[in-house]
């Protein structure tokens, strides 16, 4: 017959630290006064750890717990332990375990001849073997690392070696004295990361030996050597966190063989809250060459940006100031002319006026200066300042029929200097008005499908008085389904849609009863003038605009697919661009195609036809690939181009990757590079396995 018991009823030394074990068994006796045997099918169960034995005897003249095994004892971080034989202290912190095996997170193992606990954190094991890999009766396993002694420390998670070899299917291949690694438990620690390779036309073949260091809970560095034939390089990557925001550094100093002098480069950004809900940000991107990010494969970006904002974001209110120094990196541009300083400052609310509706008042200042004193384009400094009105009310109208009014104003005041084509000083009034006409069209089929069929018909007039303003903030805007009914299609302050002009168009939108939803707009602008600051592809100049066409399908398994494109009556097809992705448990695919033709005014004298390719996908439970290409169409040539494999089981990831970087200019040459990495699943800090285990056979 089974027996409960709580031990604490039977012998005070068996109170576990002020606590109560509870004991299941087929049977306890006891023997004198002296020993508590408990024997077959025992379980014990104390705080989240449980143990199973074949017998326990607990002897109170030495007040030492003698468990046969076999044992298994499980905590409650999912800590394992097994053994054949224990001599322990009652609450099991200090003692000896015999042919015991401990396992760390459920992946990593430790075979020992013997385990000594020691203060309740301390498991000191001796003749060890330890691996993450399926363990299959006496063949090897995959790697493993033989030791004279490990020592786990349970506070600090870390694990010492003494005497360390590590070995690949049992032959050895390198040997330390002495060597610290984290358990799998552990989120964060001092020591080595994964080491890379890195192989490229340019810098030859290198290493990247990562190596992280904890300055606190709350910060980080992570310092990476790199070094190979062509280069001797040093990364660096800085986090903090505080209480009201964070920091992330990112930087590099170089050198190389492809520039006499030293090269570097940092990003910085930062995010923090402020009081009254106020939002400071900062970042900063700076790089000594122009080819040095991509030599490197640091960044992509051909123009550089460091700025500071400020935002606070209410019910009714929105206040934001920033500050932009832009840097170029494209052999067509100088900094001088960009403009490389740009700032802002603007205010709006929103209040509730007595007539109805909503009415939004603001003020902003922003100013564009380039250090260039050149009269015209190349050295124009602006300034502006406003004040704007925008009223809108809605309202449903007999027949379904959805309507809304809007009404507004602008007064800005420009300096301009550096510019002789534009006055100096000049006063600009906008007013505008508006209206939207919607007759939404609800149908719901047999099958379960609804449709919305939208007419939709715009109309709006403004007109400006005073001077004109030269375009700084406004040059490349286009058509799109967002702004196709919008009172104006200007992105900016600076240009300004005037006199009358109307939109019409249609929008049909199916809900499927499986999830399936698609969408399409059809529709164009007309204007009784035609608008000069619209570029010629961007769908928005002249009196009649381009057809605008754009679709949508979405699918509940994962399935995407989106078209935009403009049609001109004349010439045919402005612009297309269209990108279908889809992505399950197995395949990630992700597809991009655009079209542009040809347009001087926004410095594009050749057709654009390119497309992209993104795809990853597990050929197995152990492999993976993943691909990506971008090729110029009309160009005829590739500009990129890259693949990867990966193998995993459950205790070694394996990365090997290859890519080809085709463009190249004044100070940028192609580029092949070639990536290995190898890691040790159970050893790195927060990586688990995840890969299949190996299968054990007779």
């Amino acid at each position: 017959m089974r027996i409960l018991a709580f031990l604490l009823l039977f012998v005070p030394g068996m109170s576990f630290a002020q606590g109560a074990a509870t004991l299941i068994a087929d049977t306890v006796t006891l023997n004198g006064r002296d020993q508590l045997i408990a024997s077959g099918n025992i379980e014990v169960l104390y705080q989240g750890t449980r143990l199973t034995a074949s017998r326990i005897i607990y002897d109170q003249p030495t007040d030492r717990l003698i468990i046969d095994g076999p044992i298994f004892i499980q905590t409650d971080d999912g800590t394992i332990l097994t053994a054949d034989r224990a001599d322990l202290d009652p609450t099991l912190e200090n003692g000896m375990l015999q042919g015991a095996r401990l396992v760390l997170d459920q992946q990593l193992q430790l075979a020992a001849n013997q385990i000594d606990r020691i203060d309740g954190r301390y498991s000191q094991l001796y003749k060890t073997a330890a691996t993450s890999c399926q363990v299959c009766g006496n063949r090897a396993p995959l790697w493993e690392i033989r030791a004279e002694r490990v020592v786990s420390d349970d506070q600090t998670h870390q694990l010492y070696f003494d005497n360390a070899t590590f070995r690949v299917r049992g032959v050895p291949v390198f040997w330390l004295p002495r060597m610290r690694l984290p358990d799998p438990s552990l989120d964060r620690a001092t020591g080595f990361l994964i080491p890379r390779q890195r192989n490229t036309s340019q810098l030859g073949s290198g290493l990247k030996i990562p190596y992280f260091v904890t300055l606190g809970n709350y910060r980080d560095i992570t310092l990476t050597p790199y070094l190979s034939s062509q280069t001797r390089t040093l990364e660096l990557i800085y986090r903090q966190a505080f209480a009201n925001g964070d920091l992330r550094i990112e930087a590099a100093t170089s050198d190389d063989t492809l520039q006499d002098e030293n090269r570097s480069y940092v990003f910085a950004n930062a995010k923090f809250r402020l009081a009254n809900d106020y939002q400071l940000s900062f970042h900063l991107e700076e790089v000594s060459d122009t080819a040095y990010l991509l030599d490197y494969n640091y960044s992509g970006k051909d123009r550089l940006d460091s700025a500071i904002g400020l935002l606070r974001v209410t019910d009714s209110t929105l206040t934001q100031a920033n500050l932009t120094y832009y840097q170029t990196l494209r052999d067509d541009e100088t900094n001088a002319s960009l403009p490389p300083i740009v700032a802002d400052l603007d205010y709006e609310t929103r209040i509730r006026p007595a007539i109805g509706g909503t009415l939004t008042l603001g003020a902003g200042i922003d100013t564009a200066y380039r250090y260039s004193d050149t009269d015209g384009d190349a050295g124009r400094d602006v300034t502006r300042a406003g004040i704007r009105s925008a009223w809108r009310q809605d309202w449903i109208l007999r027949g379904g029929i959805f309507a809304s009014a809007h009404a507004g104003a602008q007064a800005d005041l420009y300096n301009v200097t550096d510019d002789s084509s534009y006055a100096k000083n000049d006063l600009r009034f906008v007013p505008s008005i508006g209206a939207v006409l919607r007759y939404p069209l609800a149908r719901t089929t047999a099958n379960g499908a609804s449709h919305l069929l939208e007419p939709t018909l715009s109309i709006a007039w403004a007109q400006d008085f005073g001077g004109t303003p030269p375009n700084e903030d406004s040059t490349r805007s286009e058509l799109d389904r967002a702004n196709l009914f919008d009172g104006t299609r200007f992105v900016g302050d600076d240009a300004v849609e005037t006199g009358a002009h109307a939109a019409i168009g249609v929008t049909w939108t199916r809900a499927g009863p499986t999830g399936t939803t698609s969408a399409l707009t059809f529709g164009r602008i007309v204007r009784d003038r035609s608008m000069t600051d619209f570029t010629p592809s961007s769908g928005l100049d002249g009196t009649k605009s381009d057809w605008l066409i754009a679709g949508q399908i979405t699918t509940p398994k994962g399935f995407l697919f989106d078209n935009r494109s403009l049609l001109d009556d004349a010439s045919g097809l402005t612009r297309a661009d269209s990108r279908i992705a889809w992505q399950n448990d197995t395949v990630q695919l992700s597809a991009a195609y655009i079209w542009q033709t040809k347009d001087l005014a926004e410095n594009r004298p050749d057709t654009v036809s390119e497309w992209t390719l993104d795809v990853a996908f597990d050929l197995s439970a152990a492999w993976s690939v993943s691909l990506d290409a971008r090729y110029d169409i009309a160009a005829d040539r590739p500009v990129r181009a890259g693949i990867g494999f990966e193998w995993r089981n459950e205790c070694v990831t394996v990365d090997v990757s290859a890519s080809r970087r085709y463009t190249s200019s004044a100070t940028v040459d192609p580029t092949t590079t070639f990536g290995l990495s190898a890691a040790l699943n159970g050893f790195s800090a927060g990586r688990s396995g995840g890969g299949p285990a190996a299968r054990c056979t007779n």
